[in-house]
């Protein structure tokens, strides 16, 4: 949405699209962060987690290399993670002027992964003073 208003990208799509599946993919990555965060046993420990969920992310999702060329066990586990959904549904709406029913497939699983992700992290939170 900034680069349409500031760069003049075209937008081919639905901007409702677009906002929606962006919303739903940031409240996906919060929940896994949320999850990752009631794993770690420090701050430090949080952040190298976080490197293991990160980079398999950007290099699985179709994002720098094509999402047909990795072999299918990976393609497995980037069926998992929110960002193989967003770029598909983000791609979709910028280059095929999908609107939000040809990406509800998409959003509707990020909507799925951040609400069992709060489920997860709310079962996994333990209050303790230290």
């Amino acid at each position: 949405m900034l680069g349409h208003l500031l760069f003049a990208v075209p937008l081919g799509g639905s901007l409702c699209a677009l906002a929606a599946t962006t919303l739903a993919f940031i409240g996906a990555s919060l929940a896994l962060g949320l999850v990752l965060s009631t794993m770690a046993g420090s701050q430090l420990q949080a952040m190298q987690m976080r490197m293991f969920i990160l980079l398999p992310s950007i290099m699985l999702s179709g994002f720098m290399f094509p999402y047909e060329g990795i072999p299918v066990p990976a393609q497995y586990i980037a069926e998992v993670l929110p960002a193989t959904h967003f770029i598909r549904a983000i791609r979709a709406v910028l280059l095929r002027d999908a609107g939000l029913a040809e990406i509800a497939a998409d959003t509707l699983w990020l909507v799925g992964f951040m609400l069992v992700g709060l489920l997860v992290a709310s079962l996994r939170f333990k209050k303790r003073q230290d």
